[in-house]
């Protein structure tokens, strides 16, 4: 049986900021933007590559904005997609190089959405 990751809500406190961060900074593509009355909005984000969405909006999640951390994007060019981000106005930490004797180097460089979300790029050693 196949299982697919299709979403991951993130809780923010401010819809449109969030959008602009995720697809100007980002940019992640804006799939959808809807609202259902005053009490419900859904945006859905797409990472450039990615077969998963995250969602952001109102009444979606009950967990506190910034309650996100540990999420990955995986990049080929770890280096070059940091650099981009920086360009764009991300505030992204070095790039740290994990690395075993023997072993290939794993390296991530991460960073926080507005809220505090947090993200790591990662480049895997394959």
């Amino acid at each position: 049986m196949d299982m697919k990751l299709e979403l991951v809500p993130i809780p923010v406190s401010d819809v449109d900021r969030a959008k602009a961060f995720y697809t100007e900074q980002l940019g992640f593509n804006a799939d959808l933007d809807q609202r259902f009355g005053e009490t419900f909005r859904v945006v859905q984000l797409t990472p450039p590559g990615s077969a998963c969405s995250v969602c952001i909006g109102v009444g979606i999640v009950d967990t506190a904005p910034g309650s996100v951390q540990g999420l990955h994007l995986v990049v080929s060019d770890i280096r070059a997609a940091r650099a981009e981000l920086v360009e764009r106005g991300v505030e992204i930490g070095e790039v740290e190089d994990m690395s075993a004797p023997g072993k290939p180097t794993v390296s991530y460089a991460a960073f926080k959405d507005p809220d505090g979300n947090g993200w790591t790029l990662q480049q895997p050693p394959y």
